[in-house]
């Protein structure tokens, strides 16, 4: 068994314009104070990585690393969320997505999407440059707004709908896979793989790519009411990277698992800072351990009430609290009887 790295945090939701939140040294040092070891970069600002200069210099990439390393930090992975986002859109999200692309794509669906394959594929190579083995992604939805079979879907649309899904990340994958990192998608709402079904008409769609991993959030599965604990049972293998986030679920007579198009603040279902939800995470950390999972042990913070700085302060010394520093002996071992072929025999009777 392997110990889990960590803590780390994804700097995402921390990003900001005042200092120390608005450069990477400043930003890293932050986290460091907090008792963090490692980052998890987001790739969509420039101030904190630019992800073409990273995939096409390995000085860039020693660079970045080495601010990072200065820090007395790692990097844990990068991540393409909201550019995996946009390798797939559903027409009816054209206008709403756009803000996730450059000016210069936007209100060009086509463009758009070339330039997200494009961000895929640079983060591939940034990764093998700075030694990274996993990275975060969204898979984008062609059919969310399908999710409900209400009108009756037509006959084939979901079939449809996957075949050009893994038709446009077969090749992503393909690319990844050449250098050598795994592509890690969190399976989240919102997006055509948001569950363990999806994800396996995906992947029999990329054609079982070893590279077409998991990130696993039990966030998103306490929001739909799924078995977050049989699903580290079942997908284990897959699971390559870990966000650390909290959840709860208070249905109500008057709203369930759709939020009745509430705010986060009054929806049933809400993310919360760690230790405020109702995720068993003991059990979850046990799990993973069990399995051997490889990776670190990344907070992301998103929660409706807790300040943020707060939640990350917490959220270290929380993670630190339940990583399990895996044992070198079993625990019987004292009454242990020595090897003995001729009594192994003698007890079978054989």
């Amino acid at each position: 068994m392997t110990t889990i790295q960590g803590p780390a945090v994804f700097l995402a939701q921390f990003i900001g314009d005042e200092a120390p939140f608005d450069s990477l040294a400043g930003i890293c040092a932050w986290a460091k104070g907090l008792g963090f070891q490692g980052v998890q970069l987001p790739t969509n600002d420039p101030r904190f990585i630019d992800l073409q200069k990273a995939a096409e210099s390995q000085t860039y990439a020693d660079e970045i690393r080495g601010v990072v390393n200065a820090a007395g930090l790692e990097i844990t992975e990068l991540s393409t969320h909201l550019q995996g986002q946009l390798v797939a859109v559903n027409p009816a999200y054209d206008q709403l997505f756009d803000g996730f692309a450059p000016e210069a794509y936007r209100n060009n669906p086509n463009a758009r999407q070339q330039w997200a394959v494009q961000q895929l594929k640079y983060a591939a190579k940034a990764s093998q440059n700075l030694g990274l083995k996993a990275h975060a992604t969204f898979s984008g939805a062609l059919l969310w707004p399908m999710v409900y079979p209400w009108p009756q879907r037509p006959a084939g649309l979901v079939e449809d709908g996957f075949a050009e899904l893994g038709r446009r990340w077969l090749p992503i994958l393909n690319v990844f896979d050449e250098c050598g990192v795994d592509l890690c998608y969190e399976i989240h709402a919102g997006e055509d793989l948001h569950d363990g079904v999806t994800y396996e008409l995906f992947l029999d769609q990329v054609k079982q790519h070893p590279r077409a991993c998991l990130l696993y959030d039990p966030s998103h599965f306490v929001l739909q009411c799924l078995d977050y604990l049989e699903y580290i049972d079942i997908y284990h293998e897959r699971i390559k990277m870990f966000h650390v986030k909290d959840a709860e679920f208070n249905p109500t007579g008057r709203q369930g698992v759709y939020g009745g198009y509430q705010s986060w603040l009054n929806r049933a279902g809400r993310f919360r800072s760690l230790g405020d939800g109702q995720v068993d995470f003991k059990a979850i950390f046990s799990k993973l351990t069990q399995y051997d999972f490889p990776g670190w042990a990344v907070l992301e913070w998103e929660c409706a009430l807790k300040n943020a700085e707060d939640g990350a302060r917490e959220g270290a010394q929380f993670i630190k609290d339940h990583i399990i520093r895996v044992t070198e002996k079993a625990f019987d071992d004292f009454a242990a009887t020595a090897p003995n072929p001729t009594l192994n025999h003698s007890l079978l009777g054989i």
